[in-house]
Protein backbone atom coordinates (compact mmCIF):
# COMPACT_ATOMS: atom_id res chain seq x y z
CA UNK A 1 0.00 0.00 0.00
CA UNK A 2 1.32 3.44 -0.93
CA UNK A 3 2.63 5.57 1.93
CA UNK A 4 1.46 9.18 1.76
CA UNK A 5 3.73 11.98 2.93
CA UNK A 6 2.09 15.37 3.45
CA UNK A 7 4.59 18.15 2.63
CA UNK A 8 4.53 21.29 4.76
CA UNK A 9 6.82 23.61 2.79
CA UNK A 10 5.55 27.16 2.25
CA UNK A 11 3.05 26.76 5.06
CA UNK A 12 1.02 23.96 3.45
CA UNK A 13 -1.86 22.87 5.67
CA UNK A 14 -3.82 19.73 4.94
CA UNK A 15 -7.29 18.45 5.72
CA UNK A 16 -7.73 14.97 4.30
CA UNK A 17 -9.91 11.94 4.89
CA UNK A 18 -10.36 8.74 2.88
CA UNK A 19 -13.09 6.42 4.10
CA UNK A 20 -14.96 3.30 3.05
CA UNK A 21 -18.41 4.68 2.31
CA UNK A 22 -20.20 1.54 3.52
CA UNK A 23 -18.21 0.30 6.51
CA UNK A 24 -16.84 3.61 7.74
CA UNK A 25 -13.28 2.24 7.79
CA UNK A 26 -10.78 5.10 7.68
CA UNK A 27 -8.06 4.48 5.10
CA UNK A 28 -6.26 7.80 5.53
CA UNK A 29 -6.64 10.78 7.84
CA UNK A 30 -4.66 14.00 8.12
CA UNK A 31 -6.15 16.79 10.25
CA UNK A 32 -9.64 15.99 8.96
CA UNK A 33 -11.30 18.60 11.20
CA UNK A 34 -9.05 21.49 10.12
CA UNK A 35 -11.10 24.16 8.33
CA UNK A 36 -9.44 25.52 5.20
CA UNK A 37 -10.39 27.51 2.15
CA UNK A 38 -11.88 25.08 -0.37
CA UNK A 39 -12.14 27.36 -3.43
CA UNK A 40 -15.06 26.07 -5.55
CA UNK A 41 -16.01 23.04 -3.45
CA UNK A 42 -18.82 24.97 -1.75
CA UNK A 43 -20.65 25.07 -5.09
CA UNK A 44 -21.81 21.57 -4.15
CA UNK A 45 -24.23 23.11 -1.66
CA UNK A 46 -25.61 25.42 -4.35
CA UNK A 47 -26.37 22.44 -6.58
CA UNK A 48 -27.86 20.51 -3.65
CA UNK A 49 -30.18 23.40 -2.68
CA UNK A 50 -31.21 23.76 -6.33
CA UNK A 51 -32.19 20.11 -6.59
CA UNK A 52 -34.07 20.23 -3.28
CA UNK A 53 -36.05 23.12 -4.78
CA UNK A 54 -36.78 20.94 -7.79
CA UNK A 55 -37.96 18.09 -5.54
CA UNK A 56 -40.20 20.50 -3.65
CA UNK A 57 -41.77 21.83 -6.86
CA UNK A 58 -40.29 25.32 -6.43
CA UNK A 59 -38.19 25.16 -9.56
CA UNK A 60 -37.92 23.21 -12.80
CA UNK A 61 -34.70 22.05 -14.43
CA UNK A 62 -36.26 23.13 -17.73
CA UNK A 63 -36.59 26.75 -16.58
CA UNK A 64 -34.59 29.07 -18.82
CA UNK A 65 -32.49 31.78 -17.16
CA UNK A 66 -30.72 34.74 -18.75
CA UNK A 67 -27.33 35.81 -17.45
CA UNK A 68 -26.66 39.35 -16.29
CA UNK A 69 -23.49 41.33 -17.09
CA UNK A 70 -22.37 41.46 -13.45
CA UNK A 71 -22.53 37.65 -13.26
CA UNK A 72 -19.84 37.19 -15.87
CA UNK A 73 -16.47 36.73 -14.21
CA UNK A 74 -13.17 35.30 -15.34
CA UNK A 75 -11.28 32.17 -14.34
CA UNK A 76 -13.05 28.81 -14.63
CA UNK A 77 -15.93 28.31 -17.00
CA UNK A 78 -17.18 28.16 -20.55
CA UNK A 79 -20.35 30.24 -20.51
CA UNK A 80 -18.33 33.46 -20.65
CA UNK A 81 -17.13 32.34 -24.10
CA UNK A 82 -20.49 31.11 -25.37
CA UNK A 83 -22.90 33.11 -27.53
CA UNK A 84 -26.00 31.84 -25.75
CA UNK A 85 -27.14 34.36 -23.13
CA UNK A 86 -29.89 32.09 -21.80
CA UNK A 87 -29.64 28.49 -20.64
CA UNK A 88 -31.82 26.02 -18.78
CA UNK A 89 -31.29 25.55 -15.07
CA UNK A 90 -30.21 21.99 -15.88
CA UNK A 91 -27.51 23.23 -18.23
CA UNK A 92 -26.27 25.73 -15.64
CA UNK A 93 -25.91 22.90 -13.11
CA UNK A 94 -24.08 20.85 -15.70
CA UNK A 95 -21.63 23.69 -16.38
CA UNK A 96 -20.91 24.00 -12.66
CA UNK A 97 -20.34 20.26 -12.34
CA UNK A 98 -18.30 19.89 -15.52
CA UNK A 99 -16.05 22.96 -15.46
CA UNK A 100 -16.89 24.73 -12.17
CA UNK A 101 -18.34 27.54 -14.30
CA UNK A 102 -18.22 30.84 -12.40
CA UNK A 103 -20.81 32.63 -14.51
CA UNK A 104 -23.25 29.73 -14.18
CA UNK A 105 -22.55 29.70 -10.44
CA UNK A 106 -23.33 33.38 -10.10
CA UNK A 107 -26.55 33.12 -12.08
CA UNK A 108 -27.68 30.16 -9.99
CA UNK A 109 -26.76 32.06 -6.82
CA UNK A 110 -29.21 34.75 -7.93
CA UNK A 111 -31.90 32.27 -8.91
CA UNK A 112 -31.62 30.09 -5.82
CA UNK A 113 -30.42 32.76 -3.37
CA UNK A 114 -27.01 32.67 -1.73
CA UNK A 115 -28.53 33.26 1.71
CA UNK A 116 -30.76 30.21 1.22
CA UNK A 117 -27.72 28.16 0.22
CA UNK A 118 -25.88 29.14 3.42
CA UNK A 119 -28.95 28.38 5.52
CA UNK A 120 -29.34 25.06 3.72
CA UNK A 121 -25.85 23.82 4.57
CA UNK A 122 -26.36 24.75 8.22
CA UNK A 123 -29.75 23.03 8.28
CA UNK A 124 -28.09 19.89 6.95
CA UNK A 125 -25.78 19.97 9.96
CA UNK A 126 -22.61 21.30 8.36
CA UNK A 127 -21.09 23.64 10.92
CA UNK A 128 -17.80 24.43 9.20
CA UNK A 129 -18.42 23.76 5.50
CA UNK A 130 -20.32 26.20 3.28
CA UNK A 131 -20.52 28.37 0.19
CA UNK A 132 -20.12 31.92 1.48
CA UNK A 133 -20.87 34.07 -1.55
CA UNK A 134 -21.09 34.21 -5.29
CA UNK A 135 -17.84 34.54 -7.23
CA UNK A 136 -16.50 38.10 -7.07
CA UNK A 137 -13.23 39.46 -8.40
CA UNK A 138 -11.82 41.61 -7.11
CA UNK A 139 -13.52 40.99 -3.76
CA UNK A 140 -14.99 44.28 -2.49
CA UNK A 141 -14.46 45.32 1.14
CA UNK A 142 -16.99 43.79 3.50
CA UNK A 143 -17.56 40.59 1.47
CA UNK A 144 -16.29 37.13 2.47
CA UNK A 145 -12.64 36.59 1.59
CA UNK A 146 -13.24 32.88 1.09
CA UNK A 147 -15.64 31.74 -1.61
CA UNK A 148 -16.09 28.59 0.46
CA UNK A 149 -14.44 26.74 3.29
CA UNK A 150 -14.72 23.37 4.95
CA UNK A 151 -12.99 20.37 6.44
CA UNK A 152 -12.50 16.83 5.25
CA UNK A 153 -14.71 15.26 7.90
CA UNK A 154 -17.79 17.17 6.79
CA UNK A 155 -17.00 16.89 3.08
CA UNK A 156 -16.66 13.10 3.26
CA UNK A 157 -19.97 13.01 5.09
CA UNK A 158 -21.50 15.04 2.25
CA UNK A 159 -20.07 12.64 -0.34
CA UNK A 160 -21.38 9.58 1.48
CA UNK A 161 -24.84 11.06 1.97
CA UNK A 162 -25.04 12.21 -1.65
CA UNK A 163 -24.08 8.74 -2.84
CA UNK A 164 -26.89 7.28 -0.72
CA UNK A 165 -29.40 9.91 -1.85
CA UNK A 166 -29.94 11.44 1.58
CA UNK A 167 -32.18 14.49 1.28
CA UNK A 168 -32.86 14.13 -2.44
CA UNK A 169 -35.23 12.15 -4.61
CA UNK A 170 -33.64 9.34 -6.57
CA UNK A 171 -34.10 11.37 -9.75
CA UNK A 172 -32.35 14.44 -8.33
CA UNK A 173 -29.56 12.32 -6.89
CA UNK A 174 -28.96 10.81 -10.32
CA UNK A 175 -28.89 14.28 -11.91
CA UNK A 176 -26.39 15.51 -9.31
CA UNK A 177 -24.06 12.56 -9.79
CA UNK A 178 -24.29 12.87 -13.56
CA UNK A 179 -23.26 16.53 -13.31
CA UNK A 180 -20.27 15.59 -11.16
CA UNK A 181 -19.43 12.63 -13.38
CA UNK A 182 -18.62 15.07 -16.18
CA UNK A 183 -16.12 16.97 -14.03
CA UNK A 184 -13.20 17.67 -16.35
CA UNK A 185 -10.52 18.22 -13.71
CA UNK A 186 -8.70 14.98 -12.88
CA UNK A 187 -5.42 16.72 -12.01
CA UNK A 188 -5.54 16.08 -8.27
CA UNK A 189 -6.53 12.91 -6.38
CA UNK A 190 -7.83 11.37 -9.62
CA UNK A 191 -4.46 11.56 -11.42
CA UNK A 192 -3.57 7.85 -11.07
CA UNK A 193 -7.01 6.68 -12.16
CA UNK A 194 -6.19 7.63 -15.78
CA UNK A 195 -9.83 8.20 -16.64
CA UNK A 196 -11.16 10.24 -19.54
CA UNK A 197 -11.22 13.74 -17.99
CA UNK A 198 -14.42 14.98 -19.72
CA UNK A 199 -16.49 11.93 -18.73
CA UNK A 200 -15.74 9.30 -16.11
CA UNK A 201 -19.30 8.46 -15.09
CA UNK A 202 -19.17 4.85 -16.22
CA UNK A 203 -17.11 1.77 -15.47
CA UNK A 204 -13.61 1.95 -16.94
CA UNK A 205 -11.03 -0.61 -15.83
CA UNK A 206 -13.59 -1.88 -13.39
CA UNK A 207 -14.14 1.42 -11.57
CA UNK A 208 -15.77 4.80 -11.94
CA UNK A 209 -15.55 8.26 -10.39
CA UNK A 210 -17.52 11.37 -9.64
CA UNK A 211 -15.85 14.36 -8.05
CA UNK A 212 -15.63 18.15 -7.63
CA UNK A 213 -12.42 20.15 -7.44
CA UNK A 214 -11.51 23.63 -6.31
CA UNK A 215 -8.52 25.70 -7.39
CA UNK A 216 -7.02 28.99 -6.24
CA UNK A 217 -3.44 30.26 -6.38
CA UNK A 218 -2.99 28.99 -2.81
CA UNK A 219 -5.54 26.13 -2.71
CA UNK A 220 -6.10 22.72 -4.25
CA UNK A 221 -9.15 20.73 -3.14
CA UNK A 222 -10.76 17.54 -4.44
CA UNK A 223 -13.73 15.61 -3.06
CA UNK A 224 -15.58 12.67 -4.53
CA UNK A 225 -16.15 8.93 -4.69
CA UNK A 226 -14.18 6.21 -6.46
CA UNK A 227 -15.98 2.89 -6.68
CA UNK A 228 -16.00 -0.62 -8.03
CA UNK A 229 -18.86 -3.15 -7.91
CA UNK A 230 -17.46 -4.33 -4.57
CA UNK A 231 -16.39 -1.16 -2.76
CA UNK A 232 -17.07 2.57 -2.55
CA UNK A 233 -14.34 4.92 -1.34
CA UNK A 234 -15.27 8.49 -0.33
CA UNK A 235 -12.52 11.08 -0.10
CA UNK A 236 -11.91 14.76 0.60
CA UNK A 237 -8.47 16.32 0.31
CA UNK A 238 -7.65 20.02 0.66
CA UNK A 239 -4.28 21.75 0.73
CA UNK A 240 -3.83 25.45 1.43
CA UNK A 241 -0.50 27.30 1.55
CA UNK A 242 0.93 30.76 2.08
CA UNK A 243 -0.03 33.41 -0.44
CA UNK A 244 2.78 34.23 -2.82
CA UNK A 245 4.29 30.75 -2.53
CA UNK A 246 3.90 28.05 -5.17
CA UNK A 247 4.35 24.52 -3.83
CA UNK A 248 1.75 23.11 -6.20
CA UNK A 249 4.13 20.45 -7.54
CA UNK A 250 4.59 19.04 -4.05
CA UNK A 251 0.86 19.29 -3.33
CA UNK A 252 -0.19 17.58 -6.54
CA UNK A 253 2.39 14.82 -6.04
CA UNK A 254 0.96 14.09 -2.58
CA UNK A 255 -2.57 14.16 -3.97
CA UNK A 256 -1.53 11.65 -6.62
CA UNK A 257 -0.17 9.39 -3.87
CA UNK A 258 -3.55 9.58 -2.14
CA UNK A 259 -5.21 8.63 -5.42
CA UNK A 260 -2.88 5.66 -5.74
CA UNK A 261 -3.75 4.57 -2.21
CA UNK A 262 -7.46 4.77 -3.05
CA UNK A 263 -6.93 2.84 -6.29
CA UNK A 264 -5.06 0.12 -4.45
CA UNK A 265 -7.87 -0.14 -1.89
CA UNK A 266 -10.48 -1.39 -4.36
Amino acid sequence: MTDVVFPTVDGIRWSALVQDADTGEVLLSEQPDLVLSTASIGKLFLLHRLLVDVDEGLRSLDEVVTRRPDEMVGASGLWKLMQAESLSVYDLGLLVGAVSDNAATNTLCRVVGIKRVREHSRALGYEHTALNDKVRWPIPPGYPERLSQGNATELVRFVRELADGVGLSSESRDVFLRWLGTGSDTSMVAQPFNFDPPDHFFFDRGAWLWNKTGTLLSVRSDVGMYMSPERRIAYAVTAQWNRGADPRDEVLAAMADIGTLIKQSL
